[in-house]
């Protein structure tokens, strides 16, 4: 008996189509959602969303807060996008970004008297390497142990932030720092500037970069296709011979680099130094811009810089309509909420799938 046959594969655009509209339907549902929110706090939804669009997007001050706070959230989002290639959900962003800003401040203030250049490098390398250490426990208790990854990367957030606190507080402390314990802080000279006399600093070139570096690898090279294979049945990999663990820990070592890459970012370009502030909520911001960029290095980009104009305007809503400071919590949450009832819709639709030749 033959087999109805598929359409050539340049008109199979239902999936491709499918894979965008879901998640943009999830988003605008999440508007909505929000809009009741903010109606029931006795605010105006459509002020509030124009008052957000401006404090993102409505001037050149107001877009350079947006990337500054693009460029961490695009570095943790491949925390979790690349590993997520291989069926691995890690959480564990927020520890990795921790752990790679002690690891480059450690290392910047070890390299105090070189070069602003040699210095500079050393703490990249110091805090991807500590970051991907991180995240590579995470994927090495998975592999070797049978350990849930997504609880183990969970519960290292909380080692790494109590790391954190007993460091700054302890032996990294500046006695200087009185009113917020911090470590020594680095020369003006060895911190990341501004591109082009802006303020946006070279961090947001970083995760550009290593977002496209992401992409090019799972989506054109041999690496990515073995960990795509790997991704949609294990089994079939491990029967065709493919070294899965080897696999799985070098993703997610790749992925802890990106985050700790964004604390090495943090400490050198925002703080000057290592303190408590270091963990402000972007490795677990990031998880978000992973599922709505559904786990793509190109899309993390764009998703990113829209939320982090989201976390920009978190201010103007508590001044000018007496919000909750949590409300741009809320909102991420309820966003986080729709993506993943919308994992559950995909291949329900009937205008989605392909038709029979």
């Amino acid at each position: 008996m033959s087999t109805p046959a598929l359409p050539p594969t340049s008109r199979r655009w239902r999936p491709a189509l499918e894979a965008v509209a879901l998640p943009v339907g999830a988003v605008l549902v999440a508007l909505l959602l929000f809009g009741v929110f903010c109606a029931v706090q006795g605010a105006n939804p459509l002020s509030v969303f124009k008052a957000i669009q401006r404090a993102s997007f409505g001037s050149w001050y107001s877009f350079q807060n947006t990337l500054i706070r693009a460029a961490p959230l695009i570095l943790t989002a491949l925390c979790t996008a690349l590993p997520a290639r291989l069926g691995l959900i890690v959480i564990g962003n927020e520890g990795a970004l921790v752990v790679g800003g002690l690891a480059a401040t450690a290392a910047g203030l070890a390299a105090a008297s070189a070069p602003p250049v040699v210095a500079l490098t050393i703490m990249v390398l110091a805090g991807m390497a500590g970051g991907g250490a991180w995240i590579g426990l995470v994927g090495l208790l998975h592999y070797q142990r049978g350990v849930n990854e997504t609880i183990s990367g969970l519960l290292l957030n909380y080692v790494a932030i109590a790391v954190l606190s007993h460091l700054v507080n302890g032996p990294m402390r500046d006695p200087a720092s009185l009113n917020k314990p911090s470590s020594y802080s680095f020369a003006e000279t060895h911190q990341l500037g501004g591109i082009a006399s802006s303020n946006v600093h070279y961090g947001l070139v970083f995760g550009v970069v290593f977002a496209v570096f992401a992409w090019v690898l799972m989506e054109h090279t041999t690496f990515g296709f073995k960990a795509r294979m790997i991704g949609g049945n294990i089994r079939a990999a491990r029967m065709a011979g493919l070294p899965v663990a080897r696999l799985g820990i070098t993703t997610c070592l790749l992925g802890g680099a990106a985050a700790g890459l964004a604390g090495m970012v943090e400490v050198a370009a925002i703080h000057g130094r290592a303190n408590e502030s270091l963990a402000a909520g972007y490795g677990y911001a990031g998880i978000l811009v992973a599922f709505v960029a559904r786990f793509r290095g190109l899309p993390i980009i764009l998703v990113a810089v829209l939320l982090g104009g989201i976390l920009a305007s978190g201010g103007i809503l508590q001044r000018q309509f007496k919000l909750p400071d949590a409300t741009i919590l809320v909102f991420q949450g309820i966003v986080f909420l729709c993506i993943l009832f919308s994992d559950s819709l995909y291949g329900r639709f009937a205008c989605f799938k392909e038709k029979t030749a």
